[in-house]
């Protein structure tokens, strides 16, 4: 018995009490006196077992690294190389510029100075509004040029507020306006304003038609079906201030009244962003191949089996000719979603086109139809901005909030 006890007693230190310090608590003893480590421990900066009593950090996508046999890099090394690992706490200790638990991310400059937000690369978008970059002008499949770089979420940047600017958005923005001294190549030539047409597309398609052709093109009527309906358009100022208009009433059958409407729609703006507009709508009509479909016994596009004509489209021109918008500007954006409770503004929406239920029948678009002969400078170019208070200081012999207007003639 005195023995059995002893080869017990044996085993048990071979086992248990061999290993450095018991692993700490932090691991399993095996064979040959080497503590295996739980998850997350180990020690020193090769995280070999040893007796388990240090932390290991965050691992997490290197920002830059030596490449491998295979050349590549940004592999996953602790704190994404730009940080120190405290072996007490598992915690990184980034450098400057870097933030996170696994410093996987970059920190915005000055955290945009409390006047932006610090947005990742993969959100940064190109455009002030979906017209910019929609390749095709459906607003439903408006492209996002979605970025995919390995830095797409740890790269990031300062998304100022309106009237903001500079890298970390410390910087008030100054108004801009035209130069009243700049010459044109050809001054026999009145100069052009900005013109942006706005192409609204019904959805709806009449059950039945309202005329057949001799030809036997099939004739649709279905601009009736936006009459009373409203919507509205938001302009975003070149100090990225964006103004929505109150609802707007569509009737296309009176493209006077719409025209009147959406121009003092525009010029009722805040601030007088807008302080010069001339606005047009017209019918317009298009015609292009159809087929019928055997179900809804409506014409589809799938293949070409007839002709049709069909007045389903609005045009709508707007025309920037006050002295603070004589310039490019951004493309106006048409708010044609249903709004209703608790929305602003309160709108019925328009049913518009987000498909092309017919070939060459064009799409729900905001385009620039004519470029500006005048520019748009910070100050006119004739003054100095103050970044502090977002006023300019004019040049001698100019005035206004943007410096475009003359005082002295000579």
């Amino acid at each position: 018995m005195f023995r059995f006890i002893c080869l017990i007693a044996i085993f048990s230190v071979a086992v248990n009490g061999a290993c450095d310090n018991a692993c700490n608590g932090h691991g399993s003893c095996t064979t040959d006196d080497i503590c295996q480590c739980y998850d997350n421990w180990g020690i020193g900066l090769s995280h070999d077992s040893g007796d388990c009593s240090d932390r290991v950090c965050p691992y997490e996508l290197s920002w830059v690294d030596t490449p491998d046999n295979t050349g590549r890099h940004h592999k996953y090394v602790e704190c994404a190389g730009q940080g120190v690992c405290d072996r007490t706490t598992g915690m990184c200790t980034c450098f400057d510029g870097y933030e996170g638990k696994a410093c996987h991310r970059r920190s915005c400059p000055n955290d945009c100075s409390g006047h932006g937000t610090c947005e990742y690369i993969d959100n940064l978008r190109y455009a002030a509004t979906w017209n910019d970059y929609s390749p095709i002008g459906i607003q439903e499949h408006a492209a996002s040029f979605k970025y995919k770089g390995w830095d797409s979420m740890k790269s990031r940047a300062c998304v100022c507020d309106p009237t903001y600017g500079d890298f970390d958005c410390s910087k008030r923005m100054c108004p801009y306006g035209t130069d009243v001294l700049d010459n044109r190549d050809n001054l026999l030539i009145s100069a052009k304003y900005q013109t942006q047409t706005i192409v609204l597309a019904s959805s709806i398609i009449p059950s039945t038609t309202v005329a057949t052709a001799p030809s036997g093109s099939v004739v649709y009527d279905s601009v009736d079906s936006m009459i009373g309906d409203t919507f509205a358009l938001t302009f975003k100022s070149r100090l990225n201030e964006s103004f929505t208009t109150m609802p707007i009433v569509m009737n296309p059958r009176n493209t006077g009244k719409l025209a009147n409407d959406i121009m003092l729609a525009l010029l009722k703006l805040p601030n007088r962003v807008i302080d010069g507009v001339q606005v047009k709508a017209q019918l317009h009509w298009t015609s292009g191949l159809y087929t019928v479909d055997a179900t809804t016994k409506l014409p589809t596009d799938t293949e070409s089996t007839g002709t049709y004509t069909a007045r389903n489209l609005v045009n709508i021109t707007v025309t920037f000719t006050g002295p603070s918008v004589q310039g490019p500007q951004h493309l106006l954006n048409v708010e044609w979603r249903p709004c209703g409770n608790g929305c602003t503004p309160k709108i019925t929406g328009l049913p518009l086109q987000t498909t092309r239920q017919f070939a060459a029948l064009g799409s729900n678009n905001v385009t620039e139809s004519t470029k500006s002969d005048y520019n748009s400078y910070e100050c006119g170019r004739r003054g100095k901005c103050d970044y502090t208070t977002g006023l300019c200081t004019c040049f001698t012999g100019y005035t206004g909030d943007n410096c475009n207007t003359l005082t002295t003639l000579v």
